[in-house]
């Protein structure tokens, strides 16, 4: 998926709680955002969640 820069105006109060948010999750405030928004998308019907994140564990050659 290809990623697009977009400027943004935020106020610093709530860029000081999307960072603290943001902190609490080990995310970016840029990751934390960009989770926001596509949750606020699926909750209001606007996409489909399509893509899921699987992790694979395999066992090291000791």
């Amino acid at each position: 998926m290809a990623k697009k820069a977009y400027a943004l105006r935020i106020n610093e109060d709530v860029l000081a709680a999307l960072q603290r948010w943001a902190d609490d999750d080990l995310r970016s405030v840029n990751q934390q955002i960009e989770y926001l928004l596509r949750d606020a998308l699926v909750k209001a019907g606007r996409v489909k969640l399509v893509q899921r994140t699987v992790t694979e564990i395999e066992e090291l050659d000791r």
